[in-house]
């Protein structure tokens, strides 16, 4: 009888996951895929989904499938044009204002969403990430909460560039 309970008990025990790894509200993260550039990206945790920076955004057919072909729409970015396969179109919902009371929702915005290899630290993942110009933000990449399950991650929004550089 000792057995059958000690075999209840560790049956009933609740599979741990592993700890998060802590990462501060802004990292550096690579993009081996695209030239191996480093940016600095906010960890959005109320962000659904990861957003590049890009621009002269234009889809086409390549054998039957859809593709985008975009620069990087950083401030030193060179002028290369990357091309990628179109994982789906994303559409995203946006307030005209921030005010709660105002229902008014604008159309939205549709956007060309790839899988791409991001390295945070020593960890290199691959994630689903929108393009869209963010040029008028200070941070060319957000990392959304999808990209920060994919990584393990946790946001301490105190702390800065915690992990290391990008080295995958």
């Amino acid at each position: 009888m000792k057995s059958l309970l000690a075999l209840l008990t560790l049956v009933a025990l609740p599979v741990m996951a592993a700890e998060p790894t802590l990462y501060g509200r802004y990292e550096y993260i690579a993009l081996p895929e695209i030239g191996g550039e480093v940016l600095k990206a906010k960890m959005d945790t109320g962000a659904l989904t990861a957003s590049l920076s890009a621009k002269d955004i234009e889809t086409f057919s390549r054998d039957g499938e859809d593709w985008v072909r975009f620069r990087l729409g950083t401030k030193d970015a060179s002028n290369k044009v990357y091309e990628h396969k179109i994982a789906r179109i994303s559409k995203i919902k946006t307030r005209s204002e921030e005010d709660e009371d105002d229902k008014d929702v604008s159309a939205p915005t549709k956007r060309p969403v790839v899988d791409l290899e991001l390295c945070l630290g020593n960890v290199k993942r691959t994630v689903e990430v929108n393009l869209t110009d963010r040029s008028s933000f200070n941070y060319p990449l957000l990392i959304g909460a999808k990209a920060l399950r994919e990584f393990g991650a946790a946001v301490n929004p105190a702390r800065r560039f915690t992990a290391d550089k990008p080295d995958c």
